[in-house]
């Protein structure tokens, strides 16, 4: 509705973004909020409470409550409490198209009669209805400012209506607007007091008997109906949202299923659903090698004509610091990184295609149970799912669990979900070892190793430090929809785009900092002299072959270079931790570039690219994938691949999780636990590895 001109907002205290704009319609310009999803005003989750803070607090002209009309029964939910509150309320019922396409009829005018309040169909899709949802907007804006609307009613039996009208009275002191002491009372009795605290219209530090005489009315209907009062709420919520769809919802005679219900009859098969959704994810890694790998080619032909034609702009065999720094820092550290773009956004085209399609919800459901056993939520699956993007907005997304131990126990294990910048590293070494019809079931075989590893940590955690069990989970499964293709391309492009802006940005500055730490201090004069000398007279000998030669500058270069970065700092810090992982089968260049990884996983790959740059010479026509096969075996890669999908995450995600957290004893301890863990899983692999290899 706001199109481009839409911004990101944080409300005080919190991080949970809300997205705002402005949409201009004749004389009226609305400043428009758009706030996270939410079925409820008494919702646990952080984002959850955010939304009832907003809604309680802001005093905003005008409420729109966004409901899919196709299933109108689970989203009026909202509207009533909305309405019980005294909002200015608008209802737009969207994917109007979908219930005219499914042959449902809403009687519009009898539902707004019913509720007191305009209703407008509408459709997100195809923009129908937009206008008359503004003009409805607009005429309820002309309402003097924080004025009431009428309040709704609903039965709640007779004890507890007894219990309100004894609260109503205590609660009169605590509101600013008389219309609000019912609302005010049955949120007490319920025992949402505390959510009231920020209400604009609810001063309970005003009324300190008010929630202790809630409290002890609530005890006693509990204890007589033998039901919690939140569900008894919530139960004559339902039933009067079920009364109203009753009278105003036509429901088509259908004499056969659906498409959608005899699709998930197989994909949500007990026995053929998992293994269905594991070949779709096997599919979507298949897809994101064949396809994008010419386009990795064409890309790295590019780059390595770029980096040989901006070579030539200094003289053979130059040891200037500026040619140093462009064709190895900038152009072989950001260049190994962007060749690789396509095989991200492959992977985000699947991922957006699985989500819009509605089949990742039904994927949600298939691991629900499982991940209950675990100890995980159904939520989880949310955090882990995103968690393929990025780590630091899938630990952002755990705001959507309840409890803080769900909170904690799934942002223990996200770092074990493999992120898309890991995926150049996993490309990279992939396509430098092994055949490219290996490639794709290795992957898939790297990503599930992190998702089993995940579920056993979350095991291992509820069982030890959180023991309390999972809260159920109530998921909605929307029906099977075409992805809209503009869509799909927004999201595509927003995930790609983010990834080019770190590579960009971030990597660019570390790969310049990390090609400065491997080319400073300079070799002294006295020392480069001689072999300078050497390997210029070695292009000159006229009693060897053209290849011969070459052959003996690339040796003299590998000497050269050898030494340069056994002198610099990274080589020396390098060298100095290499006994360490030195069991692991890691030299001191995978050391140092393993170093650089904690500040962004990308970076290993720049590092490795300025250190085989430096360590091969300017002039070396060598790709990095050459360079690692000619330097190490495929054992030595898929232990770095293993390092590097369970080692310590990068600093991004160990900050997010702090501020997450709230303190730094549980980054700390997720640091030290997963080196710990990725050096002794690396260690044993490689050393079994090794034998076996030796048999």
């Amino acid at each position: 509705m706001v199109g481009a001109r839409q911004r990101t907002g944080n409300y005080p205290g919190v991080t949970v973004a809300a997205d705002q704009g402005r949409v201009r319609r004749g004389a009226w310009v609305f400043e428009v909020v758009d706030l996270p999803g939410t079925y409820s005003l008494l919702s646990d989750s952080q984002d959850e409470r955010v939304v009832r803070a907003a809604l309680l607090a802001d005093a905003f002209d005008a409420v729109v409550d966004v409901t899919d009309a196709s299933h109108l029964e689970r989203h009026l939910y909202l509207a009533v409490e909305l309405l019980e509150l005294g909002m200015p309320l608008v209802i737009a019922l969207n994917l109007w198209d979908r219930v005219s396409v499914e042959g449902a009829r809403i009687e519009v005018g009898l539902l707004s009669l019913l509720l007191g309040v305009p209703v407008v169909p509408t459709s997100g899709r195809s923009g129908e209805g937009i206008d008359r949802l503004l003009a409805a907007v607009g005429q309820l804006c002309e309402k003097r400012r924080g004025e009431l609307w009428p309040l709704l009613h609903v039965d709640y039996g007779r004890e507890i209506e007894r219990a309100v009208g004894w609260l109503g009275p205590l609660a009169e002191p605590c509101v600013a607007a008389p219309q609000c002491t019912r609302w005010c009372a049955l949120n007490v009795l319920e025992g949402g007091g505390p959510c009231l605290q920020r209400c604009r219209w609810c001063r309970l530090p005003q009324c300190p008997h008010l929630c202790e005489e809630a409290a002890q009315s609530r005890a006693q209907i509990e204890r007589r109906s033998g039901e919690e009062i939140g569900m008894t709420l919530a139960r004559r919520r339902y039933d009067y949202v079920a009364s109203l769809c009753a009278q105003v919802v036509t429901e088509p005679a259908r004499a056969e299923p659906s498409p959608s219900e005899r699709a998930d009859r197989i994909l949500l098969s007990r026995w053929l659903g998992l293994p269905l959704f594991g070949l779709i994810m096997f599919l979507v890694f298949q897809l994101t090698f064949t396809l994008a790998q010419p386009l990795v080619d064409a890309m790295e032909a590019g780059l390595s004509g770029l980096r040989r034609g901006m070579a030539s702009w200094w003289s053979a065999g130059s040891e200037s610091a500026w040619r140093s720094l462009w064709v190895d820092g900038v152009l072989g550290g950001v260049g190994n990184v962007a060749i690789f773009v396509p095989n991200i956004l492959l992977l985000f085209l699947c991922l957006a295609v699985l989500e819009q399609s509605g089949y990742m919800v039904r994927a949600m459901f298939l691991l629900d149970r499982w991940l209950h056993r675990l100890g995980l939520p159904g939520k989880g699956f949310i955090p882990m799912l995103i968690g393929f993007g990025c780590t630091v907005p899938a630990m952002m997304a755990t705001r959507t669990l309840a409890s803080r131990e769900d909170r904690l126990t799934t942002m223990l294990v996200l770092p074990l979900i493999s992120c898309s910048a890991r995926l150049p590293i996993y490309t990279l070494i992939l396509s430098a070892f092994f055949p490219l019809t290996c490639q794709a079931p290795l992957l898939w075989g790297i990503y599930l190793t992190g998702i089993v590893l995940a579920v056993l940590g979350a095991r291992l955690l509820r069982a030890t430090v959180f023991q309390s069990p999972p809260p159920p989970f109530i998921m909605e499964v929307p029906p099977y929809r075409m992805p809209p293709l503009i869509e799909l391309l927004r999201q595509v492009w927003e995930r790609t785009w983010a990834f080019l802006k770190n590579a960009g940005t971030l990597i660019l500055a570390l790969s310049v900092l990390l090609w400065a730490l491997s080319v400073w201090p300079r070799l002294p004069t006295r020392q480069l002299a001689p072999l300078l000398r050497e390997r210029a007279a070695a292009r000159e000998r006229q009693d060897l072959t053209g290849e011969q030669r070459q052959q003996l500058v690339r040796e003299l270069d590998r000497t050269l270079a050898r030494i340069k970065l056994e002198h610099s700092l990274m080589g020396r810090v390098g060298q100095g931790l290499a006994p360490v992982f030195e069991p692991l089968g890691f030299d001191g260049k995978i050391t140092t570039a393993l170093l650089g990884a904690f500040v962004a996983k990308e970076v290993l790959l720049a590092q490795l690219a300025v250190v085989h740059s430096v360590g091969h010479g300017a002039e070396s026509s060598l790709t990095l994938r050459e360079s690692l096969r000619q330097h190490y075996t495929p054992l030595q890669g898929l232990c770095l691949i293993l390092f590097c999908l369970i080692g310590t995450p990068c600093m991004a995600t160990f900050a997010i999780f702090k501020q997450e957290s709230g303190t730094w004893k549980w980054p700390l301890l997720q640091a030290a636990g997963l080196t710990a863990l990725a050096y002794g899983i690396t260690l044993v692999v490689y050393r079994l590895g090794t034998c076996l290899l030796n048999l």
